[in-house]
């Protein structure tokens, strides 16, 4: 129950869920879209390094990993700024790119951080319903006047724009800023960070906690052209100037200094993702083209909530979201090879009964 100082404006706010983070190690967790490895060894010995530096501030500019980074991507280094998390990027993306004549445009079954960074921002927003195979399809979007928010792959579905959709809507929106949010890009989809130099109205966001096993250090970083960055570098250094920790740009640096590594992991992660699909079809399971690391999935037999459950039961966690439109789904990420098999035994036993 909120004080009674707690501002009006917030009554209605619905905050954001995060999945399950247990304290139980035994449990399995498949339900927030963590990588499965852990960061590569230089990652922790970098860490170590800087952990003498801890009693001075962080460079707000994140300089020596920008460059690294900018020159991985083929980019500018002014064409990038480093964010805490991709969820800090995307909140600058709806404070600088959204008013009362600009309101938010996204899916509506998307992220659900969306609608929070909307009306805790006090932004109008309008939800674009996924077509019945839970596409985005462009064409809905023409017309509506607003600033464009799109996961791509999308999450929950795991769906996946192609290059020239996205390419589309550049072109069909020139005056609406589309932000592509690109969390999930590196495990099979296309990125659209090689048109930021083609389109001024592209901002391209990403995240080294999915494909480079950063969560728990909350590394991100949005790209586009120079006046874009610039305007997200307003909102950092009016709320918080020194964002990225210095463990963090550390990290970040020796993340992308053996990134074969990383490539390694997703190579392997995918490979789990098909073999999983190939095991729960053949359990009568019916899924979505995904391609992020986890799977979209129902069954007859169990509506989404029920199937958590058993499965927690079990000593698994997956994720159901309580949406009318999706109800009889649940989103399931991969893990090792280990964990898909003891995720494949449960779906198998409690088909069964047992």
């Amino acid at each position: 129950m909120s004080s009674r100082f707690f501002s009006a404006r917030y009554a209605d706010l619905t905050a954001y869920t995060p999945g399950e983070q247990p304290r139980q190690r035994k449990l399995i967790k498949l339900n927030t879209n963590e990588n499965p490895f852990p960061p590569s060894p230089l990652v922790e010995a970098r860490v170590r390094e800087t952990v003498p530096r801890l009693n001075l501030y962080s460079d707000p500019e994140s300089t020596a990993l920008r460059e690294i980074l900018a020159e991985r991507l083929g980019v500018r280094p002014e064409n990038l700024i480093m964010t805490n998390g991709s969820d800090e990027a995307l909140n600058f993306a709806f404070m600088a790119f959204c008013d009362e004549s600009r309101p938010a445009l996204f899916p509506d079954i998307t992220y659900g951080f969306y609608p929070v960074f909307a009306r805790i921002n006090s932004l109008p927003f309008r939800e674009i319903p996924l077509r019945e195979d839970w596409r985005i399809a462009p064409e809905d979007y023409d017309g509506c006047g607003g600033t464009i928010f799109l996961a791509n792959p999308n999450a929950p579905t795991g769906m996946a724009l192609t290059l020239g959709q996205v390419e589309r809507m550049l072109r069909s929106h020139p005056d609406s800023v589309l932000v592509v949010d690109e969390a999930y890009v590196d495990f099979g989809g296309e990125s659209a960070l090689g048109l930021i130099g083609r389109y001024d109205n592209l901002l391209v966001v990403r995240t080294f906690s999915k494909s480079r096993s950063l969560a728990g250090l909350r590394l991100g970083f949005a790209a586009g052209n120079e006046a874009l960055i610039r305007d997200l570098k307003t909102m950092q250094y009016s709320t918080n100037p020194y964002n990225v920790d210095s463990l963090a740009q550390a990290a970040g640096i020796a993340c992308l200094e053996q990134d074969e590594y990383n490539m390694e992991n997703i190579r392997t992660v995918c490979e789990n993702r098909e073999w999983t699909r190939e095991q729960l079809a053949g359990l009568g399971f019916s899924m979505t083209e995904s391609r992020a690391n986890f799977l979209f999935v129902s069954h007859p037999a169990f509506p989404g909530s029920t199937l958590r459950d058993r499965l927690r039961e079990k000593g698994i966690l997956i994720r159901w979201f309580d949406q009318e439109r999706i109800r009889d789904w649940s989103r399931i990420s991969i893990g090792t090879r280990e964990q898909m098999e003891a995720l494949v035994r449960a779906a198998e036993e409690l088909l069964s009964g047992r």
